[in-house]
């Protein structure tokens, strides 16, 4: 699955291999309270539109999340410094339903807030959208590894810090919790973020969860690799693959990756 697409982009992937794609929206503006995330003519809504209407048999997942859309850079609403579960997850729930009024297929909420699976799958229900599947970042670490994206998106948080609802790298037993709650609430497929230094996460995830597996290879993995190659050190091509690899091989159904489609062009080439 590729992260990040222009119209033109899927096409080029399609064409590759890669048939499947995962939106993230940079705003023109933000407020306190994430209200773009859910605008019909926000830059997720209008890709998943123009997707749908140019490059057939793609299929669209969108991130819902608010860190994106706030100015103060956090995921959800802030009420005396602290992140407020309930009302984070009203946003989230209206910006799940516009990605799936806007033809998205999957809508994978990457916020970790309490009870927004159940939310959101309640909402798409209610409104007929019941084929909108939910790929819930269940199991999401707190984790330096985002750096990259988080400067590409504007999206650090201006104080504090994503521990209140984000994982513990330490913690292990508590992902195997987090994957059973969203399961339970109704997620038809679960991810593991980041990767590479969770692989021992996908692979306990693998064997407990009979729902798909998604695996995130986040952009601090992903620029750790290109800025190695730039510099000559490693094999960017069999560093790409192996990585890949690796995350397969730990249990992964479902990659998420920067590298996507540079993998695809050398998976063709192989055949």
């Amino acid at each position: 699955m590729s992260e990040g697409a222009t119209t033109s982009a899927p096409a080029a992937a399609k064409a590759d291999g890669v048939t499947s794609v995962i939106l993230f929206g940079l705003p023109d503006r933000k407020d306190d309270i994430g209200s773009l995330a859910y605008d019909p003519e926000a830059p997720v809504q209008s890709a998943v539109r123009a997707i749908k209407r140019e490059v057939s048999g793609v299929l669209v997942a969108t991130d819902v999340c608010l860190c994106e859309y706030t100015d103060h850079g956090h995921c959800g609403i802030v009420i005396d410094e602290e992140i407020a579960n309930d009302p984070t997850v009203d946003q989230l729930v209206r910006a799940a339903v516009s990605h799936a009024a806007a033809g998205a297929d999957i809508v994978a909420p990457s916020d970790m807030m309490d009870g927004r699976v159940a939310a959101i799958r309640t909402a798409l229900d209610e409104r007929g959208f019941e084929n909108t599947a939910i790929m819930s970042y269940a199991a999401k670490y707190c984790s330096a590894f985002y750096g990259p994206f988080r400067d590409a998106a504007g999206s650090t948080p201006q104080f504090g810090d994503r521990r209140s609802h984000q994982m513990d790298p330490a913690n292990a037993a508590e992902a195997l919790r987090e994957v059973e709650q969203d399961i339970a609430e109704g997620a038809d497929i679960v991810m593991v973020k980041p990767a590479l230094a969770y692989l021992d996460i996908i692979r306990m995830v693998s064997d407990e969860a009979n729902l798909p597996i998604a695996a995130y290879n986040v952009s601090g993995e992903y620029s750790m690799i290109e800025a190695a190659a730039e510099k000559g050190w490693i094999d960017r091509e069999r560093i790409v693959m192996e990585t890949l690899t690796s995350i397969r091989r730990a249990g992964a159904d479902i990659i998420i990756s920067y590298h996507a489609l540079y993998a695809a062009e050398r998976l063709a080439k192989a055949r």
